[in-house]
């Protein structure tokens, strides 16, 4: 099967740069004790990556997904009035924060951090906490999304069950 990736971005190597095949990256990365580098489906995608830091790109699939007209149907639009939940964390374990939007017209209901030594996992389980918090004392039912099986999961747990060991830095979360 022909790999999606176009254009590889190498963040550390013994070459800096974007690269127009995997084997002119693997040239560059491997051997290479520290190398950093990600592969994106479009020269603007690595272009725009290139100009970021590795750690914002690492195991997070960047491409927009496209959905046929079958799928979109299929799948709908999503149910308003509603709350989407997201986190950000720069390094792992690093400085993370979350918030929730309006679905509907991306108007921030809540935004809280940064907190030092988060995680990303982290960040969308506390994103989902405190959603669901929300609702509660407001009395709502309305759906909440989020992208991270990882946290769902959790609350479906009701248990976070990181590895991130607690710290005297990271005693807020």
């Amino acid at each position: 099967m022909a790999s999606k990736n176009k254009y590889y971005v190498v963040w550390e190597g013994y070459e800096i740069g974007i690269f127009d095949s995997w084997n002119a990256c693997k040239r560059v990365v491997h051997g290479y004790p520290t190398a950093k580098y990600k592969g994106f489906p479009t020269l603007q995608e690595a272009q725009k990556a290139l100009k970021g830091r590795y750690d914002d790109y690492k195991g997070k699939k960047i491409s927009p997904i496209t959905l046929s007209p079958t799928e979109l149907q299929r799948i709908g639009k999503p149910i308003t009035p509603s709350i989407s939940v997201d986190a950000a964390c720069s390094g792992n374990p690093g400085i993370m924060e979350y918030r929730g939007v309006n679905t509907k017209d991306g108007n921030e209901i809540f935004r809280i951090g940064p907190f030092a030594q988060g995680t990303n996992n982290i960040g969308e389980f506390l994103a989902l906490v405190h959603a669901l918090a929300l609702l509660k004392k407001k009395q709502l039912n309305i759906p909440i999304y989020s992208d991270s099986q990882i946290a769902i999961n959790w609350i479906r747990l009701k248990k976070c069950k990181t590895k991130n060991k607690p710290t005297a830095a990271n005693e807020n979360l």
